[in-house]
């Protein structure tokens, strides 16, 4: 059987998220060796451990790494679903295997900060391109899930007790600002994984409780193009029926649904919260989540 016969064979969207794995993982190696390692700033995780052991022991990122992670995925072997287990073993093999050819990268800034920072950008990109297509870094995540069955302990606790070890240990052998700037580059790396998971295009939901329901809901269809949902509700102290109007919009055309509710109701109660991913017709397609 061909190669090509044998890629036909493989669903696409696979392709699509092992092509995403290793492009992440790519990322992340090179933020390590060019920003992180460079900068003693140690990691959260199996990474950060890692990075520890490197300057103990002079024992090199890329295989630590690995071998941290063989018995923690042994471990959840019963715990994970096939494909998640396989992406993500895709996923530490391709860490590895990235941070061993890209040590001799030079570093890209001496200034602890700057490293801090974008450190943090890069590797929560890595990392956001990694979990959307369906991998992780196997790494203590797993160790988490396990105890967190065996302890009276969260998943969130554990993971915040291991990190705490970690950065004290980075306290101790480098000095305590090193520890802060780890602290900085985790913080930034969590915010822009969610900024990649959820996409930059935040949307708004609004609710409206009106006494105009269909004029308004048929400007927003007319000018908007939005779909508009109604609901039945009773208001608790009148006791009097009423239906209230829910839809989503872009962030643009919130000036636009207020000048409508305002026109037609400008007694109009209405609550306007933020929407991180809106998937289906007018936004985001299904395709690749």
């Amino acid at each position: 059987m061909g190669s090509k016969q044998i890629l036909k064979k493989i669903p696409w969207h696979l392709l699509q998220h092992v092509l995403g794995v290793l492009i992440g993982a790519v990322t992340v190696a090179f933020s390590i060796n060019s920003l992180i390692i460079p900068n003693h700033i140690a990691d959260g995780g199996v990474t950060g451990i890692a990075i520890i052991l490197h300057y103990i022991f002079t024992w090199p990122v890329s295989l630590t790494v690995f071998l941290l992670n063989v018995p923690l995925f042994l471990l959840g072997l019963k715990m994970v679903g096939r494909e998640f287990l396989l992406l993500s073993v895709l996923g530490v093999v391709a860490v590895s295997v990235t941070l061993g050819f890209t040590s001799q990268v030079p570093p890209l800034t001496s200034d602890s900060l700057l490293a801090a920072i974008f450190g943090g950008v890069l590797t929560g990109i890595g990392m956001g391109i990694i979990f959307r297509a369906r991998g992780s870094l196997g790494g203590t995540d797993i160790l988490a899930v396990y105890l967190s069955r065996t302890t009276p302990f969260s998943v969130g606790q554990i993971l915040l007790g291991i990190d705490a070890v970690i950065f004290l240990g980075a306290a101790v052998i480098f000095r305590p600002e090193m520890a802060m700037y780890a602290m900085i580059y985790m913080f930034i790396a969590t915010q822009v994984i969610d900024l990649v998971q959820a996409g930059m295009n935040h949307s708004k939901s609004v609710l409206v409780v009106t006494e105009a329901p269909h004029k308004i809901a048929q400007d927003i269809m007319a000018k908007l193009e939005r779909g508009v949902t109604f609901f039945n509700a009773v208001g608790a102290y009148s006791g009097d029926a009423k239906q209230i109007i829910y839809c989503v919009i872009r962030r643009t055309e919130l000036s636009q649904i207020k000048e409508i509710i305002h026109t037609h109701d400008p007694q109009a109660f209405v609550a306007i919260s933020e929407v991180p991913e809106v998937v289906g017709e007018g936004f985001s397609s299904w395709r690749g989540h």
